[in-house]
């Protein structure tokens, strides 16, 4: 059977780049249905520090992989590439076009290209006695265990990040591969799906101003409010994934004294703007992404560029 479309489109970016309008202004030109590739935006009940779209958009525009479930559950990168597989399927058989959205390079790697680490449940034994050791002996002992075993991982990865650290020490212990192993395998995969990668830019002074506004209007629009609730509503383990969502961790903080509010707000402008710096090194050793600087372009240039190039490759 063939299809209207054969190719998924993905627009990328780090943070506040303007990833939301150009993918509706596609969506709407296309009949394109988006999936979103936001490793928060997953979240229920999380809806301003994850910058959500609107709900008037969300009914204008069908949007999947957004509030799929609540903050206190799991899930993982395995878990997106399963669930997004039979969306794209059903957006093709519709004649419609898969618009793959977001910022999280993991989700969008595990799409287009594959995640190979196999299914595993989490051996909390091990994380908690390496957690104690970390406790006992300070988090550069367990980077030291890690860096026997993968030591590829080990550099790339910083002393304090412990959860990471642990994590890569687990995979090698339930599969007898390393971290790399799989990465490195992974990259030789051939790609499973064909598609076309739109990215998105701004100089990096316009970025991080557009990154400090955001946050202030999260803010009135009613953040504390948000994470006061989720705070309240979910016993969230210090290590879960929904407790370190930039925009609610600091908060938390803020709520157990461990700091006044204006840090707090301070906290989440920084953590925001090194996470977006974060994005852009991950996205940009990927060669075949055609990338849009947005300070270089006024509005309506930018939507007419990427469609003349859809135009081309689709």
């Amino acid at each position: 059977m063939t299809y209207e479309f054969d190719k998924i489109v993905t627009i990328l970016g780090p943070t506040a780049a303007g990833k939301t309008e150009l993918s509706l202004k596609i969506a709407e030109k296309y009949r394109a249905e988006i999936i979103s590739a936001d490793s928060m935006q997953i979240y229920k009940e999380m809806d301003i520090g994850t910058a959500k779209t609107s709900k008037e958009i969300l009914n204008r525009v069908k949007h999947h992989q957004i509030d799929i479930i609540k903050a206190d559950q799991d899930y993982s990168v395995a878990d997106y590439q399963k669930d997004v597989d039979p969306i794209i399927e059903d957006i093709f058989k519709i004649g419609k076009l898969p618009l793959l959205v977001g910022g999280t390079g993991l989700y969008i790697n595990a799409v287009l290209k594959g995640f190979t680490l196999p299914k595993m449940k989490p051996d909390e034994v091990l994380r908690r006695k390496l957690r104690q050791k970390a406790e006992e002996k300070g988090n550069e002992y367990i980077h030291d265990k890690l860096k026997k075993i993968d030591p590829k991982l080990a550099d790339k990865l910083h002393t304090n990040d412990l959860r990471r650290v642990i994590r890569g020490i687990e995979i090698y212990k339930l599969t007898g591969h390393t971290k790399t192993y799989y990465k490195e395998k992974q990259k030789k995969s051939p790609p499973r799906y064909r598609s076309i990668k739109i990215g998105l830019t701004r100089n990096r002074k316009q970025l991080y101003d557009k990154i400090n506004k955001r946050v202030d209007l999260m803010i009135k629009e009613g953040l504390i409010k948000e994470a006061k609730y989720i705070y309240n509503k979910y016993d969230l383990d210090k290590k879960s994934t929904a407790r370190q969502a930039i925009g609610y961790k600091e908060l938390f903080n803020y709520f157990e004294g461990q700091y006044e509010l204006n840090e707090a707000i301070r906290l989440i402008k920084r953590n925001t703007r090194r996470y977006a710096k974060r994005q852009l090194s991950f996205f940009k050793r990927d060669k075949t992404i055609k990338w849009y600087n947005l300070s270089k372009l006024k509005n309506n240039e930018l939507f007419q560029k990427v469609y003349c190039y859809l135009q081309k490759n689709l």
